[in-house]
């Protein structure tokens, strides 16, 4: 393992800020009583769990605290979402070819074995939906949609509030469920002021420990329990809560909208230098995705006749860490499917590497990066077996900034 850690990955998980991992201590030392209980001493807990559901709820703009329910991961969360329909007589869902397994899986599921018709909606070149398309796909029978806010390999934001307006115009009835995972704490939400029903988020993405999520459920929505069990979260989700993570979920929400300026402008202004320095050093690198509608801490690159995973492996031995895409499919040597969606040519789309910054990432990270990076495409460019190909690219990309 390398001596020196640059982690640019926080797309796939984050590390604990300090105020999460101070206030979840307690819990797991001198408060650990079960909240459930009778006694005073585990009783008393429940005043923490409140806390944190109000912090939940003022990061993501709610209007009742209530509407928050705490549960494992955003993968539960979406469940909890989309096995939750409780019309029988509505089998059409919604979604788009892009999203997170933890939705497209969910979908797949829904499809092959309870009846559902699903609509896969495409994307352009720039992973951009067409609101065309999504409104011709809105049938009576549709049961839910579910939209990401935020794409987690190329960082693209989808009109989500636009599109649940539109939609519940068309279908009053129909459900509107947001994934917001890679949204939450990177760009102001203010779920009350929206059509949607329906919203997760992560805590291990916005600073908080691995093994805690919540979802928002607007206030007179119906879905069924996913977790069926005891009486916690209203009856809404069965099980013992994880008291210390959801305290430190609070505390971590609390801290992702004070420091929501900082993302938009001092953590944007890195990714942007970054992307720029690859650029501008790397003549076979192409940016995958709009460079202007998405969050501010994303970029994927792709470098052109070169492989992903060999250019990850050099990056690791330097310490630097970053991504092909997705964590939950890093293990995966199919292509991306958000990139192979997109249309991104095959010389570009095995060579993706998605870096994604944090509050934590400094200037002089970047400067290291920039440093190391372009050497080692540099040197994988001369040992890749396409050389007529690259010779070609470099004599286009060499003409077009002469022009």
């Amino acid at each position: 393992m390398a001596e020196k850690i640059i982690y640019l990955d926080n797309n796939a998980t984050t590390r604990v800020c300090n105020e999460a991992l101070e206030s979840m201590l307690p819990f797991l030392r001198e408060k650990y009583g079960n909240p459930s209980s009778m006694h005073s001493f585990g009783g008393e807990i429940g005043k923490y769990i409140k806390t944190a559901r109000e912090q939940v709820a003022g990061l993501i703009g709610a209007a009742d605290p209530q509407e928050v329910i705490f549960t494992s991961c955003g993968t539960e969360s979406s469940n909890m979402a989309m096995r939750g329909l409780t019309e029988p007589h509505k089998k059409h869902i919604i979604t788009t070819k892009v999203e997170h397994p933890c939705v497209l899986n969910v979908a797949k599921h829904l499809e092959k074995n309870h009846g559902y018709k699903v609509t896969y909606l495409g994307v352009n070149s720039e992973g951009a939906l067409d609101p065309d398309e999504f409104k011709d796909s809105i049938r009576p029978d549709t049961a839910l949609i579910s939209i990401m806010w935020a794409n987690n390999e190329t960082g693209v934001i989808f009109p989500v509030e636009q599109f649940a307006a539109i939609a519940k115009e068309k279908n009053p009835e129909v459900l509107f469920f947001v994934d917001a995972v890679q949204a939450a704490g990177k760009i102001p939400i203010d779920i009350k002021n929206t059509q949607i029903d329906m919203l997760s988020i992560s805590g291990h993405k916005i600073h908080a420990p691995k093994g805690v999520g919540a979802i928002y459920v607007k206030k007179g929505t119906l879905i069924t329990p996913f977790m069926q069990g005891g009486h916690q979260e209203r009856g809404r989700r069965g099980g013992t809560e994880n008291v210390a993570g959801i305290v430190a979920l609070g505390m971590a929400s609390e801290q992702a909208l004070k420091y929501l300026d900082d993302e938009t402008t001092r953590v944007k202004q890195m990714r942007d230098r970054l992307e720029k320095g690859i650029l501008e050093n790397s003549f076979n690198a192409r940016i995958n995705g709009s460079r202007f509608n998405r969050v501010p801490n994303t970029t994927n690159i792709s470098f052109e006749y070169i492989e992903g995973e060999l250019i990850l492996l050099h990056m690791s031995d330097l310490g630097i860490c970053a991504s092909s895409g997705s964590a939950c499919t890093s293990g995966n040597l199919e292509p991306s499917h958000v990139l192979r969606a997109m249309g991104i040519p095959f010389t570009a789309v095995h060579g993706s590497i998605r870096f994604s910054l944090s509050r934590y990432t400094t200037d002089e990270e970047i400067d290291y990066v920039l440093e190391k990076v372009p050497a080692i495409i540099e040197k994988l460019n001369s040992i890749s077996p396409f050389q007529t190909e690259l010779k070609e690219l470099k004599e286009i990309k060499t003409s077009v900034k002469k022009q």
